[in-house]
């Protein structure tokens, strides 16, 4: 019952997107991208937990290179330590979270430019 609400979730932030994560999708999305498959909005589930789901719903993810992307707004200047601990326990599943801010999408030359070097830095 659970992962049905995280999915149902999933879909509500999809049609939720902001304008940001929408341009970027518009490079991400089938395989668009260095031939890489990204997921907008996608579940991750971690912990062991059988009485509840624990989990984040990464803006974009891809499960080949393991990297999530997180297009930050207004709203993660209130959220710093929350970020640094989902990043965390990301990084503990084996996951590299790359964090940019929506105005990047401004220039999104530059905003692929920066996944790509994130990619390189990171062997993956």
């Amino acid at each position: 019952m659970a992962q049905k609400r995280t999915i149902l979730l999933a879909r509500e932030l999809r049609k939720a997107s902001t304008e940001a994560e929408n341009k970027l999708w518009k490079y991400l999305r089938g395989r668009k991208f260095n031939q890489l498959k990204f997921l907008r909005q996608h579940p991750i589930i971690y912990g062991g937990n059988t009485a509840r789901e624990d989990f984040f719903i990464a803006d974009f993810y891809c499960h080949e290179k393991k990297l999530v992307i997180e297009l930050d707004g207004g709203i993660h200047n209130d959220e710093k330590q929350y970020d640094k601990g989902r990043d965390q326990i990301l990084n503990e599943l084996g996951i590299y979270v790359l964090r940019m801010e929506n105005s990047i999408m401004e220039t999104p030359d530059q905003a692929l430019e920066k996944i790509k070097e994130f990619i390189r830095s990171k062997g993956l």
